[in-house]
């Protein structure tokens, strides 16, 4: 696997991450497009800022394209955090990354900073996850969690952590970190499985206390940037991708992993095979998506064998980041400002149904949610109950009380 090495520079008087590697084509555009490194002709590398969001987006633009050599960067930013202040007494070297850790990043991790004990633990962790069937992205979330916990307290033992010793482990993630309740919760999870279900112990974490998350509303489009975000695109493939994410309500993953075979136009449904939480679920097929997908599955060449969105060079399923990088071409296309990713035609699907009347439960269904109050989110987006609602300035403006 080529390698990647990671160095501190100063670019302009701003301290920045130097990115050095041999001349690779792939490895330059998933650095330039996906994480949006510039290049410095005067240094002669490719630069991002010194920011942990920055770097965790570099990790998963090379993420089993390259492995990341850090020894450099993470010995400058030790020095420098020595010097800024002094980290809590049993951190003896803090992570580099603020957020989830993916396989490269995390495979660099094991190999230069783990104990011998701590791997073991790590090893058995694994294991562990993989006998009980956990979904790649549970074990690759989990995984990270649990090694930059172990990169953090060093040679000191996971096993011999108290409840006390990890909420001050917690408490380091929050004030000094500046992790989101998300992420939090995320390692929570993560060490409550490795000391209650790996190590066995007595069930604890109750006394440890969780962040409360904020409440987020879903992100949407409305009618008028989907139809300037779909009339943006003019590849057929691409269209019939994004037509197909929000005609069903689909996550990306689920657009993805569909099979020709999963297309039932006889009874107009949709089989998605083991989504979220391993679960099978049919979603309605649409005639106009029925049309659009026959027109696309005649036209393209080559034309797909097994998949519905086949990769054109290893015929498996489409990458997610792609289909992801296409959505945001398109709404940058299509002039539009929302901050927004391609999760948001499944909350515009559901939210659109809600406008049109659909009981909600059935909404439930489509969505493949375990929990109705998953759903009861988009209550508070729907606008068809508040479009009743008159505004008490309104009525006082009609009975001409007020002047302008």
């Amino acid at each position: 696997m080529e390698q990647v090495t990671l160095k501190p520079i100063v670019h302009r008087g701003e301290n920045r991450i130097g990115i050095y590697f041999v001349k690779n084509n792939l490895l330059q555009q998933a650095i330039q497009k996906q994480a949006g490194a510039k290049w410095s002709r005067t240094l002669r590398c490719w630069h991002i800022k010194l920011l942990p969001e920055q770097y965790h987006q570099l990790a998963q633009s090379l993420a089993g394209k390259a492995l990341l050599i850090t020894g450099e960067l993470k010995k400058y930013l030790i020095e420098r955090r020595k010097v800024d202040a002094a980290p809590q007494a049993f951190i003896a070297e803090p992570p580099i990354i603020t957020g989830g850790v993916n396989a490269a990043t995390a495979n660099t991790y094991t190999h230069e900073t783990l104990s011998t004990e701590n791997q073991k633990a790590l090893d058995q962790f694994i294991q562990h996850l993989e006998l009980k069937s956990y979904s790649s992205s549970t074990i690759r979330t989990y995984k990270g969690e649990l090694i930059q916990f172990l990169h953090t307290i060093k040679n000191n033992s996971a096993n011999d952590f108290t409840v006390a010793r990890i909420k001050d482990y917690l408490q380091y993630c929050y004030k000094e970190l500046h992790l989101s309740e998300n992420t939090l919760h995320s390692k929570i999870n993560a060490l409550k499985f490795y000391y209650e279900q790996v190590l066995g112990r007595e069930k604890f974490f109750w006394e440890v206390p969780r962040p409360k998350k904020p409440m987020l509303l879903p992100k949407l489009l409305n009618e008028e940037e989907l139809r300037r975000l779909f009339n943006a695109l003019t590849n057929k493939k691409h269209k019939a991708m994004l037509f197909t994410a929000y005609s069903s309500g689909l996550r990306v993953s689920e657009v993805v992993n569909l099979k020709i075979k999963d297309i039932d136009s006889q009874r107009m449904q949709i089989f998605i095979s083991r989504a979220k939480g391993k679960k099978d679920r049919y979603v309605n097929l649409s005639p106009v998506l029925l049309d659009i997908l026959r027109s696309y599955l005649k036209e393209y060449v080559p034309r797909p064998k097994v998949y519905l969105f086949e990769s054109e060079q290893t015929y498996t399923a489409y990458p997610t980041r792609t289909i992801q990088q296409i959505f945001s071409n398109a709404k940058n296309k299509a002039g539009i400002k929302k901050e927004v990713g391609i999760h948001s035609l499944r909350h515009s699907f559901a939210t659109h149904l809600l406008d049109k009347g659909t009981d909600i439960k059935y909404i439930k269904e489509l969505l493949g949610h375990f929990n109705i109050k998953t759903t009861e989110r988009y209550l508070h987006v729907s606008k068809q109950q508040l479009i009743n609602i008159v505004s008490p300035l309104d009525d006082l403006w009609k009975r001409e009380e007020l002047e302008w």
